[in-house]
């Protein structure tokens, strides 16, 4: 049965109700309350605030895609500003530094006009100055963004599979890569909670802590102490623990103190930044990493993207002609790759904001790093064998992945080309 449409909240009329009075009337703490309230409801990852020369712009990302929803009278800008300062402790006499700061929110939320829920979440403050004032962006870190297990977030049977295993080691790293607001952290903390047990002694090193893990000891990197990723996972080591998460390996230093915590009996778990999992490799070698080290330690490369889901509520089957059969064989040509007749999109309605999407998932390459694939790391092969080499051994690439699930109806052609475009 088909999910029923919500209704507008109470938060969503309030809202309205204060942006209709005049500049000089406006509560700004009802309005920004208001704003991050509506933007929870509305399944929002981040708030952007943006002043141009006469408004406040504020636009949404829901599942990844900025949507413009509110203009705000230029003349509040400033108080909204300062309002947002005051709650993430931030200098309010400070207009032409970037500030970064941290609000734990409460408030009511109610969706319905005889439900009320308690919201209590963190949001993570970044405030820059630009030409037409100071621009601000709030990332909201709530609870529904880590509901997540290793079953639900996407992974193929098999991928599943060589991801639990690897997880299951006792030493070695597993990496993640993929570009920003691809989903490598969800994918970690999703890993973490499954391996938190009693038994096992969890340190990470964060930039910066997105959520908070029960039972895990969760390090900040802070710059002005010069508490680096390196420095910090030279300091973990000497605190006994068996399973280490590193935010980012980014520099030659904690690429080597990473390398050599795995080979000494530590399960390391890391993102990196590269476009694909078989680029990780290669790398790693950029980073100074012996050949013979990187064969030995990494256990996994996991290359992800986030896609949107076809909403279910508005799902329709949409049969291709002989001509658009054509333009995707050719789209897709080297890909081991059938079109078929029927796929689906999203028409649009009142649940998914007439966008056709509702919520996300991932698409993903899980490179498994077996005797082949370790004799082409030391013998210095390039990515693309390495790729040649996993596929040969079963891995799917994420295009693949992707395709996959727009012919199962959980996303579409279009977004899968869309974030393998970007």
């Amino acid at each position: 049965m088909a999910p029923s449409k919500p209704v507008k909240s109470q938060v969503q009329f309030a809202l309205e109700k204060e942006l209709s009075q005049p500049s000089g009337e406006v509560s700004i703490i009802k309005l920004v309350d208001g704003l991050i309230t509506h933007a929870y409801e509305s399944r929002a990852s981040d708030i952007h605030l943006d002043p141009d020369e006469d408004a406040l712009n504020v636009r949404l990302r829901i599942d990844g895609v900025l949507h413009h929803v509110f203009t705000l009278p230029k003349e509040i800008h400033p108080e909204v500003i300062s309002r947002l300062k005051v709650l993430s402790g931030l200098r309010t006499d400070e207009h032409q530094a970037p500030q970064d700061g941290r609000i734990k929110f409460t408030a009511l939320s109610a969706t319905t006009t005889d439900k009320k829920t308690k919201l209590s979440f963190d949001i993570r403050v970044s405030i820059v100055p630009t030409y037409h004032g100071e621009n601000t962006v709030l990332r909201l870190l709530a609870e529904q963004g880590q509901a997540y297990g290793l079953e639900n977030i996407g992974l193929s049977e098999r991928d599943l599979k060589i991801v639990e295993n690897a997880s299951k080691s006792s030493y070695g790293m597993i990496l993640v890569t993929g570009p920003t607001g691809s989903g490598k952290t969800t994918t970690l903390y999703t890993m973490l909670k499954k391996l938190n047990l009693p038994e096992v002694s969890i340190i990470t090193i964060e930039d910066p802590i997105e959520y908070s893990l029960k039972n895990v000891n969760q390090i900040q990197v802070n710059t002005q102490t010069e508490l680096t990723f390196a420095k910090g996972l030279r300091s973990i080591l000497r605190q006994d623990p068996n399973i280490i998460m590193v935010g980012e390996i980014r520099d030659e230093e904690t690429a080597g103190i990473a390398v050599n915590a795995a080979l000494t009996g530590h399960l390391l778990l890391s993102t990196i930044h590269t476009n694909d999992a078989a680029t990780t490799l290669p790398r790693l070698l950029d980073m100074k990493v012996e050949p013979f080290l990187i064969a030995s330690t990494v256990n996994i490369a996991i290359g992800q993207r986030l896609v949107r889901r076809i909403c279910e509520n508005c799902k329709k089957e949409k049969v291709l002609t002989a001509a658009e059969l054509e333009s995707l064989k050719s789209t897709f040509s080297g890909i081991p790759y059938v079109a078929k007749k029927k796929l689906y999109y999203g028409s649009g309605c009142e649940r998914c904001g007439d966008s056709g999407y509702f919520g996300r998932t991932g698409i993903y390459e899980v490179l498994e790093v077996t005797a082949a694939v370790k004799k082409a790391i030391t013998e210095q092969r390039s990515s693309d064998e390495i790729e040649s080499i996993a596929r040969g051994e079963g891995m799917t690439t994420m295009v693949e992945d992707g395709l996959t699930k727009a012919q199962a109806g959980i996303t579409s052609i279009e977004e899968v080309l869309r974030v393998m475009h970007e």
